[in-house]
């Protein structure tokens, strides 16, 4: 059954084409059709399109189908091109000509729309808690280990001291950056595009604000060209939302394979967390936080594939669009999960003493030492030109007596500022 049969073949292996794999990636929107539909009835009954027997068959028939759906039993047979399509089936097949009022002032084009932007809108607030558990934890990392020492380094050279505490809510402050473009990708896609229809609107004398309402939507696209057009930019600015929270967990999880190294050495994770080798028995691999990067780097690459999708689109519809859901969908499902290991994992880090002895460390406090000779009256600049004059000549000697009160100060981190920067 397709939607826009009327009574004509197609060529098979045009369907097979056309149709892809969009019965098994519609699954994910299933309720939301539903929940959609139910809206539509209802407002359907409400401008007297429907009476209320009719109304009441259909939430009956959508209700059987949504505890279908949350069972997991509800399945889209090949012979339907989609789920738009199995679920008017069901409901003509159980309700005859009622089930086929059901489509009654709207397109599969708006149908499609409003089940994607309910979706987007689910999952967009989903990643946003999943996102604050995260940030939660960093900070209370970045508490537990405020007065422990890290090395600071820049150009990956050993810089200057900082402190674990430090680093955790670094990646805690991002987050709450990132926490910004999500709740700016959950306003865009906050907007009804039902009653659109094809993009021009209905004849019919449909009450857009009825749906709105009903389906909790902030607002309505008022435009209904705008509401077609805006399949394409929802996934670009979902993409690139998804793109910045990538990018701040795969920088993580680099910095956490970098520090696990032995060279580094700053952190563990309990054996159970890592891997080992087929041929070397010593090792203890950080694949979780590789794979972790590996993952969210090609989440990165959404925005492009996107964009590279709808860029020279001209308005109105296009089958075009419908790839675009495999991918953001996909993108949304990985990160969800992705969240869920990240902050599984970093809660059971191990961090480790650093043996400030070590010949590597010796120009850690340079900084420090030059401040000194300041605060006792120095020039700067003079000072400076003493500290490195003394590192040329190997004459340096580090004064670590100021390694607690520097280390002190960097955890002086106002935890509960950048608490409340996280956007709720």
């Amino acid at each position: 059954m397709k939607l826009w049969d009327k009574g004509l073949a197609i060529d098979k292996k045009i369907e097979q084409f056309t149709v892809g794999n969009d019965r098994e990636i519609d699954l994910h929107i299933a309720k939301y059709d539903v929940q959609a539909s139910l809206a539509h009835a209802k407002m359907l009954q409400h401008i007297g399109i429907l009476n209320e027997v009719e109304l009441g068959q259909l939430e009956e028939g959508l209700q059987h189908l949504k505890e279908q759906i949350e069972a997991g039993t509800f399945v889209i047979e090949d012979q339907f091109e989609d789920v738009h399509s199995k679920i008017e089936f069901e409901l003509t097949k159980t309700y005859g000509e009622v089930g086929k009022k059901i489509h009654t002032a709207r397109s599969r084009n708006d149908q499609v729309l409003v089940a994607l932007q309910l979706y987007y809108k689910e999952n967009i607030q989903e990643i946003l808690l999943k996102t604050e558990t995260f940030f939660l934890s960093l900070l209370d990392l970045a508490n537990t280990h405020k007065d422990k020492l890290l090395p600071g380094y820049t150009h990956l050279q050993v810089a200057m001291p900082s402190s674990f505490g430090l680093w955790f809510s670094a990646y805690a402050e991002i987050l709450a950056d990132d926490s910004y473009l999500l709740q700016a990708a959950l306003k865009t896609v906050d907007q009804n595009p039902l009653g659109s229809a094809a993009g021009y609107g209905s004849s019919f004398a449909i009450d857009r604000e009825f749906t709105t309402k009903d389906l909790q939507f902030e607002t309505l696209k008022y435009n209904v060209v705008a509401a077609q057009m805006s399949r394409g930019k929802s996934e670009r600015t979902i993409a690139a939302a998804l793109g910045g929270l990538s990018n701040t967990m795969a920088r993580f999880a680099m910095d956490i394979c970098l520090y696990m190294s032995q060279n580094f050495g700053f952190i563990s994770f309990p054996d159970e967390l890592t891997t080992g080798s087929s041929i070397m028995p010593h090792k203890k691999n950080p694949d979780v936080f590789e794979l972790l990067r590996g993952k969210c780097n090609k989440i990165q690459a959404l925005q492009t594939e996107m964009t590279l999708i709808t860029n020279n689109l001209p308005s109105g519809y296009h089958r075009d669009y419908q790839l675009l859901k495999e991918s953001i969908i996909g993108g949304i499902e990985d990160m969800k999960d992705l969240l869920d290991i990240f902050n599984y994992a970093i809660n059971q880090v191990e961090v480790k003493d650093i043996d400030l002895n070590d010949a590597k460390y010796r120009y850690l406090f340079t900084v420090d030492n030059m401040n000194t000779l300041v605060e006792n009256g120095m020039s700067f600049r003079e000072a400076y030109q003493v500290i490195g004059k003394q590192v040329q000549e190997g004459t340096y000697t580090p004064d670590t007596s100021k390694q607690h009160t520097h280390v002190g100060s960097m955890g002086n981190l106002c935890l509960e500022d950048i608490k409340a920067k996280f956007a709720k």
